[in-house]
């Protein structure tokens, strides 16, 4: 649905001296950094002071956490719809509003069932819904230089794992965990809902323009684009290419969500220093800024299939290189792969859906593959958890679990865009 059928002059006079999509980008990645209160690496902060509160351990707060995780899951093909429907400029306000208001209401949950809601609220409007839209609208903005785009709206996501941790410590400290999830919510909606509602259009093509600006000299109206000839959820469901991204990303999500929940516990396990192990995570966010506009441009110019198995590999390599944690100069040997496995992990989870089957029905097609990505984020740990209760040792199961995306990564070789969307382009064409 179109939000506006006209160009505004505010956005013709800001098309004027730059292409329009960069706005937008600048609004997705505030949103992607908005989104910090739903996302897992805020919650840590929390535990403690949440189970001293309700007088609840550790693990009924983490057993609560992942199976809201995975009730979340389950709602993003809805949200998916409703952004085909409604478009991302509706959707995106609603979400930051609800994920707002579930912040300031999660300061007041009485019990540990509440408080599975709470999550399960926080999951759905944070790091599923807002994480959905922002990738939605930058893809519909962005089409040959889409992975650089993308790549540059997640640096959003590391500026909220350096600010929000430390920030709601703060809080804490200062007024109690309840009331730091209230001044969350309330800076939700001050960063993000003014700007989606006077800046934001979910298409280029609804006032005028067209995906990454008029460089090449092309208009609306003779240029090929996917938002007009893109493939219902139900037809790439009908294709390979759907389950073999969707295996990868699952994959991806299921073993960076591992080495993140396990990533103290195996580096002391190996003999550091606790404190050691927690700055890898440090080096990690270092190395994912610096490699995450590199990986993007690479997404643009080179095969996809090939940047989607590299991917794979990369995420395989992080898993072999945690086994050699048991010095300084593994510990950062490991920092530096896993930051490129968030890099490639982060830039490829919007980009493979609008690459294969275009942007007109993105919403829904993009909802239910991050629904698979939740979900195996939800699984993450699980088989570390049990290989280490079995065995007392993580580095036999990190080695078994690399094969995983290796096999993944050959199968990404076998990636084809499906024959009806190479024959919709193929039409549109002038």
């Amino acid at each position: 649905m179109s939000d506006r059928t006209a160009r505004s002059p505010l956005i013709s006079a800001i098309n004027a001296r730059l292409f329009y999509g960069w706005v937008i980008l600048a609004i997705a990645g505030i949103g992607i950094f908005a989104s910090g209160p739903g996302q897992s690496h805020i919650f840590s902060v929390f535990i403690g002071p949440i189970g001293d509160d309700l007088g609840i351990s550790a693990t009924a707060i983490a057993s609560a956490y992942g199976l809201a995780t995975l009730v979340a899951a389950l709602g993003l093909p809805l949200m998916g719809r409703l952004v085909d429907r409604h478009g991302t400029r509706r959707m995106l306000s609603v979400s930051a509003i609800l994920l707002g208001a579930a912040c300031i209401a999660f300061g007041f949950v009485p019990s540990a069932v509440m408080l599975a809601f709470g999550f399960a609220a926080l999951r759905f409007f944070g790091q599923g819904s807002l994480m959905l839209n922002c990738g939605n609208l930058v893809s519909q903005w962005f089409e040959k230089r889409r992975g650089l785009a993308l790549s540059l709206m997640m640096l959003g996501f590391s500026l909220s794992m350096a600010v929000h941790p430390a920030l709601s410590e703060w809080l804490i400290e200062q007024v109690g965990w309840r009331q730091a999830y209230l001044w969350l919510g309330l800076m939700t909606w001050v960063l993000l809902v003014p700007l989606v509602a006077v800046f934001v259009r979910h298409r280029p093509e609804d006032v005028g323009l067209v995906p990454d600006g008029n460089g090449g000299g092309a208009t609306g109206a003779s240029r090929v684009s996917d938002a007009d000839v893109g493939m219902t959820l139900g037809e790439a469901l009908g294709t390979p290419a759907f389950y073999i991204i969707g295996a990868g990303l699952f994959a991806i999500t299921m073993l960076v969500t591992a080495l993140h929940f396990f990533q103290v516990s195996i580096m002391v396990e190996h003999g550091l220093d606790r404190s050691l192990a927690a700055r890898v995570f440090t080096i990690a966010a270092v190395t994912m800024v610096v490699a995450m506009p590199l990986y993007g441009r690479l997404l643009d110019i080179a095969e996809s299939r090939y940047m989607f198995a590299l991917g794979l590999a990369i995420q395989a390599a992080a898993l072999v290189a945690m086994t050699v944690t048991y010095d300084l100069a593994g510990a950062v040997f490991y920092g530096v792969i896993f930051g490129c496995n968030n890099a490639a992990s982060l830039s490829l989870f919007s980009f493979m859906w609008p690459r294969y089957f275009g942007r007109k029905h993105l919403g829904s097609i993009q909802g239910t593959g991050q629904m698979i990505m939740v979900v195996g984020a939800s699984l993450g740990p699980l088989p570390l958890g049990a290989a280490y209760d079995l065995f007392g040792d993580f580095d036999a199961a990190l080695r078994i679990l690399a094969v995983l995306p290796l096999a993944c990564a050959v199968l990404a070789l076998f990636l084809r865009t499906p024959a009806a969307m190479v024959a919709r382009r193929a039409v549109a064409q002038p």
